[in-house]
């Protein structure tokens, strides 16, 4: 019988080694499969695992409250599941019975789980709308701003990725792909739940074969990988927006934009025209004017204005660039350069939002939801943008603004999260602890002793997806997946179902919450439900022991090439987008009547707070990109061996121009400190080519390893750097890459790294 898992990194197949022991395979066909998933079992994880439930010493001395400023410093005490699940449940009754269900924020924010039944948001946010409900986030920190902006202006993002052109198609039809911030293969290693086969790289190789151009535009040149050549327009961040106003002010100066396209597909282009002209402010926005700002010279801006419009091409960004100080800018101006060019709907033309950030786009699978878990209705209507967390504790009461909506943030007494790590997520870290000591209680749900873990009070040992049964499904990764259990649970781990039915039982929802089933019934009853569903879709499924026992149901017979918005460009009537006017805005009244402050109607290029051209930039002079690692998924498996092969001494890898390193005395493999006025932290140099002059990059995903003394971080964590601001206040979203440093060195007498060495750990009444 055939042995499968899934995960974020793609399918695997299970066979036992000589001594019988579980090992992990790529899937067989996969033509790119991606190695971090093969250390899903590295012996290395098991030292990070918390074995017991675990509860803070003073929290449990003192009861709710007690000492918030010893959080991530004190050790905690192992106690009983049953004294644990008591405690948790007993939190939970005098939280919501004293200050209300709106006290309760319900964390959970892990880029899903490949399991549709043990899915920790999904668990969390079952359990706790079952128990009166909770303060909920919206959006993501990987597409705060373009989730509000782009149903504005051209559809949701959900609709825009499940609709974009499949590569099959570029590599026929597109002839030159422009591609703002690359199409980083590491990052296509990836999808929210799980990665089929991986499509990208083989994508974008094809495509080289069959003779598409390229353009990568952006301050790193090594995230477009081709095999063939790739032209390099090497720009400062946060000025692609002034790019490509040049290049839009050229195809109007020349003509060349499609007004019979602008007229029937879009609204508020000539507004916008204005202020590209200059009629409206009086600055022209020509190949010299953004020339001055990205450094691109004029006469290549007017080239390539002319090369979009004579040929089919097909514009990408990068979500990378809406996570910053006006990000949605760019993202509105793609749309706009693309709608001026008129190829939208067209094969191989248009835009993408983009290809690279995770395998699915350009995938030819349907879209068709999988089985899930009905979490209940949540009847608190009060909720923040998700990377708003500290804002939110730090600032009860006080105004927001977000989509058009006056809000204010509740005032938060417990935090219970399960899935994911916002020590790894969340910007400015040393002012995210400081609000972490605002509530009462914390409890998390965790298989390691991450940053989040640490900082709790209660702390509730999960299994891992090794460890369960599930059923593996993502929108259009084109496999269904019968994930057997791996190996058995580690030490006193239990299933997140197992505990919120143990929680439900003690506050009486036990029957509502369970509805008398376990996970093999779970399983069976969600399987069957969606089997149901996709037959009225004409998508026949096997019965569920017919599934379980073949183990992968393969849904390539229902893929089919696409171009995304080819039906609206056939009948813009029958099939209108679902932005207010049903056409593309250019120009949005829906914005306009928000009345936002520094808001226009219509995309601009606007001096972010921090940039390269800012005067802060005579302090910190180097822009910091923190990008997504290769060797793991955001913080994921950090502790694996094949996480620690990608560092150096023990840090993460700081990269940088040689031109920067050696003004700075700094050499390959010195340890060196990037810092700036909210934080700092050690890092590896690495001087490379492959980056503009005054641009640094040290990836995501080092489990946070701060000194209480001095705030150091030790382990290469950019996040105790970034800044933690909205990108506007339409989005409120992320801003991450919005961040100017320093960085000296060689640090030479520099601390160890501790971040894997679990807390002490006391035994109950010691």
């Amino acid at each position: 019988m055939a042995r499968y898992t899934a995960s974020h990194w793609g399918i695997y197949e299970i066979s036992p080694d000589s001594a019988g022991n579980p090992t992990i395979h790529p899937l067989k066909g996969d033509p790119d499969p991606s190695e971090i998933g093969l250390h899903q079992l590295d012996p290395g994880l098991l030292k990070c695992r918390v074995r017991q439930p675990s509860v803070r010493k003073s929290w449990l001395e003192h009861g709710p409250g007690a000492a918030p400023h010893l959080r991530g410093r004190e050790p905690f005490v192992e106690v009983s599941w049953e004294r644990a699940l008591d405690l948790v449940a007993a939190e939970v009754d005098r939280v919501r019975k004293t200050h209300g269900n709106e006290a309760i924020f319900g964390g959970s924010y892990g880029w899903a789980s490949a399991g549709r039944f043990n899915h920790a948001q999904s668990q969390i946010h079952r359990f706790l709308n079952a128990a009166g409900g909770y303060v909920r986030h919206t959006e993501s920190y990987s597409l705060g701003a373009a989730h509000v902006i782009m149903p504005l202006i051209a559809g949701t993002m959900a609709d825009l990725m499940a609709d974009h052109t499949s590569w099959d198609v570029m590599a026929e039809e597109t002839r030159l792909f422009v591609t703002f911030g690359g199409v980083p293969r590491k990052n296509s290693q990836s999808s929210p739940g799980l990665a089929g086969k991986h499509r990208v790289h083989v994508g974008l190789q094809e495509m080289g074969r069959a003779g598409t151009r390229f353009v990568n535009v952006g301050p790193c040149r090594d995230n477009l990988d081709t095999g063939t050549e790739v032209e390099w327009l090497a720009i400062p961040p946060h000025t692609d927006t002034a790019l490509m106003l040049g290049l839009a002010w050229q195809l109007q100066a020349d003509g060349l934009h499609n007004r019979a396209f602008l007229d029937r597909y879009t609204v508020g282009y000539d507004r916008f025209a204005a202020y590209l002209t200059g009629e409206s402010d009086g600055v022209a926005k020509t190949p010299d004017w953004a020339a001055a700002i990205c450094g691109v010279p004029a006469e290549r801006i007017t080239a390539l204005a002319r090369e979009m419009a004579g040929t089919r091409t097909m514009l990408n960004i990068q979500w990378s660039l809406q996570r910053a100080h006006h990000g949605e800018q760019p993202f509105w101006m793609l749309v706009t350069l693309a709608a001026m060019l008129g190829q939208i709907g067209l094969p191989g033309g248009g835009f993408g939002v983009g290809y690279g950030p995770a395998n699915t786009m350009g995938s030819r699978h349907r879209r068709l939801s999988g089985p899930s878990l009905d979490q209940f209705r949540n009847p608190v209507e009060a909720y923040i943008p998700c990377a708003r967390i500290a804002d939110m504790l730090l600032n009860p009461g006080a105004p927001f603004t977000h989509s058009g909506r006056h809000l204010t943030y509740p005032d938060i007494h417990m935090i219970y999260w399960a899935g994911g790590n916002p020590f790894h997520h969340h910007q400015d870290l040393n002012r995210l602890i400081r609000a972490w000591q605002k509530p009462a209680s914390i409890v998390v749900h965790e298989p390691y002793w991450t940053a989040t873990a640490r900082f709790a009070d209660v702390v509730l040992p999960v299994t891992t997806a090794m460890e369960r049964n599930d059923i593996g499904y993502a929108t259009q990764e084109g496999y269904f997946v019968a994930m057997r259990k791996v190996t058995e649970r580690f030490e006193g781990a239990r299933d997140d179902y197992d505990i919120f039915s143990g929680l439900a039982e003690r506050l009486s929802l036990g029957e509502r919450f369970t509805e008398g089933r376990d996970e093999m019934q779970w399983l069976r009853h969600m399987w069957e439900d969606c089997r149901e569903k996709w037959a009225t879709r004409d998508v026949p499924l096997p019965d569920f022991d017919s599934f379980w026992e073949e183990g992968l149901v393969d849904l390539e017979f229902v893929a089919r090439s696409q171009t995304m918005f080819s039906r609206f460009r056939e009948d813009p009537g029958a099939h209108p987008l679902t932005t207010p006017t049903g056409r593309f805005e250019i120009s949005s009244d829906r914005i306009e009547g928000y009345a936002l402050p520094g808001f226009t109607p219509y995309p601009v290029w606007r001096e972010p707070v921090e940039w390269l051209g800012s005067p802060k930039a005579q302090r910190y002079p180097l822009h910091l990109l923190s990008d997504q690692p290769a060797r793991k998924l955001h913080s994921q498996l950090d502790p694996s061996v094949h996480s620690a092969r990608g560092k150096i001494n023990g840090r993460e890898p700081v990269y940088m121009n040689p031109a920067d390193a050696r003004a700075r005395g700094i050499s390959a493999g010195d340890i060196v400190e990037v810092f700036n006025a909210r934080g700092r932290c050690l890092a590896a140099a690495v001087p490379t080519d492959d980056l503009l002059p005054g641009v640094a990059r040290l990836s995501t995903g080092a489990w946070y390893d701060g000194q209480a003394e001095d705030g150091l971080e030790k382990h290469g964590n950019p996040n105790v750097l970034t800044l933690d601001i909205a990108a506007s206040p339409l989005s409120q979203g992320c801003a991450a890459q919005t961040c100017l440093v320093e960085i000296s060195g060689p640090v030479l007498n520099y601390p160890p790294v501790t971040a894997f060495i679990p807390p002490l750990i006391l035994a109950e009444n010691a």
